[in-house]
């Protein structure tokens, strides 16, 4: 499918200044991508993005800064319906795992096997539940796995005046 839109991602503000790099997840792994792969991870509405940077603690927010993408991307595979999960054979509590425990206890996470089968596959993304503590079931998240400026994978940050720092030490 393809998925043309707004997204949402808050950064921590030391890293705002690469705000489309997926390089943090690839540091050691995360839900959908395992270590080594980047991963751009954006919410489809704001509240979304801010439960997600701070899992899901409404009265604890850690500094961020709030970005918004302009994204239109093809490849991509909508995982947010049971239908969906079904037609490819993928199930839910692999999505929903306790991937940081599994990290912790030196265990490859199952939700990594997602992207074993998709990406191999050619898809550039995945469309799914927000899993974030405190996320309703409207809550969905976009992952990427290959991004660009250009189509036919292209995700833009909305920064039209410049404000987004260029390195750690340009904030203004």
């Amino acid at each position: 499918m393809r998925f043309s839109g707004t997204c949402y991602r808050a950064h921590d503000p030391r890293w705002s200044f690469k705000p489309t790099s997926g390089e943090g997840a690839a540091v050691r792994g995360a839900r959908f991508n395992p270590k080594g792969v980047p991963a751009l991870y954006l919410a489809l509405g704001i509240v979304t993005a801010i439960k997600e940077v701070n899992h899901g603690l409404a009265r604890r927010i850690d500094p961020c800064v709030l970005c918004a993408y302009e994204v239109d991307c093809e490849d991509i595979v909508d995982l947010t319906s049971p239908e969906d999960r079904a037609e490819r054979g993928i199930r839910l509590d692999d999505m929903n795992c306790a991937w940081m425990q599994f990290l912790a206890e030196r265990k490859r996470p199952p939700s990594w096997g997602i992207y074993d089968k998709l990406a191999k596959k050619g898809t550039a993304g995945i469309l799914v539940p927000s899993f974030a503590p405190g996320a309703d079931a409207a809550e969905h998240n976009f992952v990427l796995w290959h991004w660009s400026e250009r189509p036919p994978h292209q995700v833009r940050v909305i920064d039209p005046e410049g404000r987004l720092p260029h390195n750690q030490l340009s904030w203004r």
